[in-house]
Parts: structure tokens; sequence; C-alpha cells
């Protein structure tokens, strides 16, 4: 898909993410108690810097660091606790590896302190609905901003799909209000949030729909509830369909794939990125 309203590429400290040329990965590294996935795993410095670590040397070009569960049914956290819990992570990050960050969070005040402790994407999971002044930041400190689709209640009254690309264009004037430049604003269709089964597999099925709005696509399904459903497998079963959904992504206009099992999906995505001729074979 084109990304008319967006750069190809963009230099992000000593690094280039240039989405034409590869499928971006984006490691996850939780550093909270309770994320449905890895919850408790990596909230301490040394495991946190040696996952890192290991996921760079697997094939990520993103850590994206979060504070603060988003799962169904997570405990709120306040402002001084999430940063408190990001932003030595952050620092020792970016100090050790010198790595893109991006900060998973939905907080103005902790996407600043993020900032600034060395993160250069904010990724809002409320595509600054929760707190429209995380726009602001994006826009004072020049960085890309990641909306993902999301919304209170499931009462879609359009045509699911319209509905949703509605959302995500009512985020995008946020962030264009603020002072966010287009070719700083990438989309996600938020699986997994505020949409069942049937909605979740809609977003999938439509996801072309939102690459067509000209910004970077993340797409965000590893190890999730749809995945689970359809498959009847527990969370640490399920890179198989984490899988599957990646190349579906792929094939249909994703740049940027965050996933936990980045050795198994960055084979996966460098494999597609061949075929469908975005890479080229180097031998």
């Amino acid at each position: 898909m084109e990304l008319s309203k967006a750069r190809a590429s963009y230099q992000l400290g000593e690094t280039t993410i240039n989405f034409m040329e590869e499928t971006i990965i984006m490691g996850i590294l939780n550093v909270t108690p309770d994320s449905f996935s890895d919850g408790g795993q990596f909230g301490k410095q040394n495991p946190a810097l040696e996952h890192a670590r290991s996921m760079l040397m697997d094939g990520a070009k993103i850590i994206d660091v979060g504070g603060e569960s988003t799962r169904p049914g997570h405990t709120p956290v306040s402002v001084e606790e999430e940063i408190a819990r990001v932003v030595p992570i952050i620092e020792l990050l970016t100090k050790e590896l010198g790595c893109v960050i991006s900060i998973d969070t939905s907080k103005a005040a902790v996407a600043e302190a993020a900032v600034k402790a060395g993160a250069s994407i904010i990724n809002d999971v409320w595509g600054a609905k929760r707190e429209p002044a995380i726009a602001e930041v994006a826009a004072r400190y020049g960085t890309p901003i990641i909306l993902m689709h999301n919304r209170e209640d499931r009462d879609y009254q359009l045509p699911f799909m319209e509905a949703v690309i509605e959302d995500l264009q009512e985020s995008i004037e946020i962030a264009k209000r603020a002072g966010v430049s287009e070719e700083m604003i990438w989309l996600d269709p938020g699986i997994g949030f505020a949409k069942d089964l049937e909605q979740n597999i809609l977003a999938m099925q439509g996801l072309s729909s939102i690459a067509d709005l000209g910004y970077p696509v993340l797409l965000g399904t590893s190890r999730k509830g749809m995945i689970g459903k359809v498959l009847d497998l527990p969370v640490d079963e399920r890179v198989e369909g984490t899988g599957a959904t990646v190349c579906y992504g792929i094939e249909h206009g994703g740049h940027i794939m965050r996933v936990h099992d980045v050795k198994e999906i960055s084979r996966m995505v460098k494999m597609m990125d061949v075929l469908t001729k975005k890479a080229a074979y180097t031998g």
C-alpha cells in the first residue's frame, strides 16, 4: 500500500526504519507485574536488558516498553508508578543498546518522561482520545505517534470497518490539531481492544482499508485471545497462530509487527518480504 501521508523512511537515533524495504519487528518488553502473557518477568533492570538485547539480536528494530498492562481487567496504575517502572529501563536500554524505543502508554506525562529518557516513538492504545495532551507531547518532541483503534464500547452503529475507520480518523484529527505532522502519524487496528472474536476477525480482514489511509500500519496480534479462541490454545502455545496473522498482515498492508516471539516471527517476516518483493534475496 502507498504511504501517501507519511515517509517511507525514518531516522530514529542511529537506526533507519524503512517501511518499503522491510517489515519492521517491534519486540514487546512489558515491565509490568500483570501483563497477560509475560507479566512479572522483565520488571527488573538486568532481565529487561538481556531480553531486549536478545530481541534485537533476533531481528527486532524497535523495543516497545510498557509499564501498565492493557489486558482486560487490568489494575490501573498511577502516573508516578508508571514513570518509575519505565524510565529506568528506557535509560538503561538507551545507554547500553542505543536501540529505538517506543513507549506504550496513554498518559501524556509518562510519554514525555519516556521521551526525555530516550524513547523516540509514542504508542498509545487509546489513539490520543483518553489524554489528547499525549499528541501535544508527540508534536513538541517531533516523535512518531501510533494511534490505536479503541473505544469504550462495542456499539458499532455503522458497518463495522466504516466505524473503525471513522474512529481512527477522529484520532488522526486530534493529533493534527495538536500539531503532529501527518508524516509522524502511524495507525493500529487495535486487535483485541473493544472487539469480540468476530469483530477482531473483521478488523484483520479489513486491514487493507486502514492501510489505504496512507499511514504506516502497526499490527499487534501476538498471543492474543482471538488466536487462542480460534485454535483453542493457551497463551504460551500461540506462536503459529500469531505467525499466520503476521503473514496475513504483511499481505494486506501492515508495516510493523508487534510481537513477543521475535526469533520465530522475524524468520516468517523475512520470508514474506522476499515473496512479496519488498526485500530482495541476496544469497
